[in-house]
């Protein structure tokens, strides 16, 4: 098999264009082509009258190594790599260990679930904790709190099976370096579970809340025929760590029902949100460091006016769907101000995990078919800005907790989320009315001044940043563009370390810090592809125990 990079066609090429040009470019005739798929296809909108499609095939040829010869100059002709899964322990490598202990993965976000998926594989029947309900019940309770305001802390866009992925834009894809081809295991789970196949080869694939659910009810199923076992509604409250120093080991986990479940062996993939658990870690002595993470708001726009500054003539077409952006803008004051977690016609939504705060996140359906765009745009700040407790490795959870206070505040203290058109904000007067852009924001959004809802430096950076970036995307900066308080939940303020070799925690011998919770992840792809690195540190252990 060959793997052809960079061929490229117009946008409305037809089917058979695609055949001729493989022929063309590997100088061969038809009867030596026996089959080709496509591994990858994206697109170069940068002419927006003109846009063109690239693609990555994959060919099956009569004389491989003849073409591979004559083109041996050519960089974009090369052997098709093996992309497959190989599991690194099962069979006779796990024959001696003890069939009585049970790794056990606390969290169903794709970081546990990818992690148990693999244990499951490899025969080791994982016991999965999850805090909050199964995924349909979550979603009952999710969309309760913005139609009534009635938060149930334990079930909401944080906790729940699925983790906070659930309620996104579902992106799978992700900028960190995959060597093993890790992600297209996971790509290949989540086709198996119900997710369209165009996932496999386009480039910015995306399944959308609707769809995921149906997904993680599947790899539920799948993982309990494979010997696994579900518990939810079972938050871990302490951890048994016996010995000190390099000697310290877990023993087992106490969960808040009092049962207490003996093991050796823990992946921790418990999301960026669950703080009580940071905190119980830190008081048993885990090693945890502060992180960056960033904050800002949820900006709103039109998708129409998106879509025709990206493409154009060809806004619309069906396989450019509605469009993204990504924009960065470096403000005087040394910040940086950047778009994250771009939702195309999607919605806002209302993430709140603790009573008494707001915060915001975006999703999408599959269809991305909602009226506006909406992206976080944040400020990027360090742990020398935690100015609560500062120096403390928890302090950044202080500073996303008074953020998420204020913003309740600010929007009415009834959960409604404190909003400001985008001229009034950049001109630093409160906002009264909403002109022809209708926040999604549900419950609702109050309109007042944001001036106060972030730090002072964030605020000055973004005020300088949207008129900015109306040289990015003409029409970016309208001023009746809504922004949305807060965005808090970025990624994780904290870092629980683990080491490099074994993946297990620096300090604590047996416990797995995986994921966006642990700082090893941001997204769902990366979360996955982390939940299955670290599922096979934890087989590696077990076979060697």
């Amino acid at each position: 098999m060959l793997r052809i990079n960079e061929l490229k066609l117009p946008l409305d090429h037809a089917d058979a264009d695609l055949r001729e040009a493989i022929l063309a470019r590997l100088g061969i005739a038809g009867a030596d082509l026996l089959g080709f798929s496509v591994f990858k296809r994206s697109y170069d909108a940068r002419k927006r009258s003109a846009i063109v499609l690239i693609y990555a095939i994959d060919a099956e040829l009569r004389d491989e190594a003849g073409v591979l010869a004559r083109l041996q100059h050519d960089a974009h002709v090369l052997p098709a790599p093996d992309t497959g899964y190989t599991f690194v322990a099962g069979g006779e490598q796990l024959q001696g260990h003890d069939r009585n202990e049970r790794p056990v993965v606390i969290g169903t976000g794709p970081c546990g679930l990818f992690a148990a998926l693999i244990l499951a594989q490899m025969g080791l029947r994982p016991l999965i904790l999850e805090r909050g309900k199964v995924v349909r019940e979550r979603t009952v309770d999710t969309f309760g709190f913005w139609r009534k305001r009635e938060l149930n802390p334990e079930s909401n866009v944080q906790y729940g099976e699925g983790g906070a992925g659930t309620f996104s834009d579902g992106k799978l894809y992700s900028q960190i370096k995959d060597p093993k081809h890790y992600g297209r295991k996971v790509l290949t789970e989540f086709v198996k579970a119900g997710a369209p196949d165009e996932i496999m080869y386009v480039s910015k694939p995306h399944i959308g809340t609707f769809r995921l659910v149906k997904m993680v009810e599947q790899m539920r199923e799948n993982i309990i025929a494979l010997g696994g076992e579900y518990r939810f509604e079972s938050k871990v409250t302490d951890i048994e760590v016996e010995g000190d120093g390099d000697a310290r080991q877990i023993r087992g986990i106490t969960l808040a029902s009092g049962e207490h479940i003996p093991t050796r062996h823990v992946v921790l993939a418990i999301g960026h949100s669950a703080r009580d658990t940071f905190e119980m870690l830190y008081e048993r002595g885990v090693y945890i460091e502060a992180k960056p993470f960033s904050v800002g708001f949820r900006v709103e726009h039109p998708q129409s006016l998106i879509d025709a500054c990206r493409f154009g003539p060809n806004a619309g077409n069906k396989i450019l769907g509605a469009a993204d952006y990504k924009l960065v803008h470096h403000a005087a004051n040394g910040r940086s101000v950047y778009s994250f977690c771009m939702c195309p016609g999607g919605t806002v939504v209302a993430a709140a995990s603790e009573p008494g705060r707001v915060v915001t996140n975006g999703m999408s359906q599959y269809s991305r078919n909602e009226r506006n765009a909406n992206s976080a745009i944040v400020v990027g700040i360090t742990p020398a800005d935690y100015i609560d407790n500062p120096g403390h490795p928890l302090a950044g959870i202080a500073l996303q907790r008074r953020l998420e206070e204020g913003a309740f505040a600010l929007g009415g203290g009834t959960y409604d989320a404190p909003g400001q058109l985008m001229g009034d904000f950049v001109k630093g007067r409160a906002s009264t009315a909403f002109g022809s852009v209708v926040p999604s924001f549900k419950p609702a959004v109050h309109l007042t001044d944001l001036a106060t809802a972030l730090p002072d430096y964030a605020i000055i950076a973004m005020r300088e940043a949207f008129p900015a970036f109306d040289k990015q995307i003409r029409g970016y900066y309208q001023e009746d563009a809504v922004l949305t308080g807060v965005e808090t939940r970025t990624s994780s303020p904290i870092r629980i370390k683990r080491r490099d070799d074994n993946l297990q925690s620096l300090n604590t011998r047996g416990l797995f810090p995986a994921g966006e919770g642990a700082g090893y992840a941001g997204g769902i792809l990366s979360a996955a592809v982390d939940g299955i690195k670290v599922a096979e540190a934890v087989a590696l252990s077990m076979a060697a125990a």
